[in-house]
């Protein structure tokens, strides 16, 4: 029996990136948590612990475009990350385009079930992961 393939997803931002881990066996994702960044580095403790809580075998990044082709300011720092999760975990790690992606998340449902607390905003970058995942999840071929 399969157990399908584990994978967690991120949402790059300049300030946060969204977290969200699927499997391949439902073809859903949840998402997980939202990193704080606070300069170009990224919180590699907190990975490292995301890593060993669900034991992905790959990751997914989503990946901005621009509507006139050009390269994202984001780029870069997902670029950065890619590399930084190849060279820490040795697993594959995919790209997917994430176009509105965090539009889409400020629509979900799940998004306006969610009580921020006072004086501070909700975040929809978990869910802009989760729906990546899923978005990726859905391109696999079905056994």
């Amino acid at each position: 029996m399969s157990t399908g393939l584990s994978v967690l997803g991120f949402d790059v931002g300049q300030r946060r990136i969204g977290v969200a881990v699927g499997q391949s066996v439902s073809g859903t994702a949840s998402p997980v948590t939202v990193l704080t960044r606070t300069g170009p580095d990224f919180d590699w403790p907190r990975i490292d612990a995301l890593v060993a809580d669900w034991g992905p075998q790959a990751f997914v990044l989503g990946w901005p475009t621009l509507a006139d082709g050009g390269i994202h300011p984001l780029a870069a720092d997902i670029d950065a990350l890619a590399a930084g999760l190849t060279a820490r975990y040795r697993l594959p790690v995919h790209r997917i385009d994430e176009r509105l992606s965090t539009h889409a998340a400020a629509a979900h449902p799940l998004h306006a079930r969610r009580r921020p607390r006072p004086g501070r905003r909700t975040h929809v970058d978990d869910l802009a992961a989760q729906l990546i995942v899923e978005s990726w999840l859905r391109g696999l071929p079905r056994r």
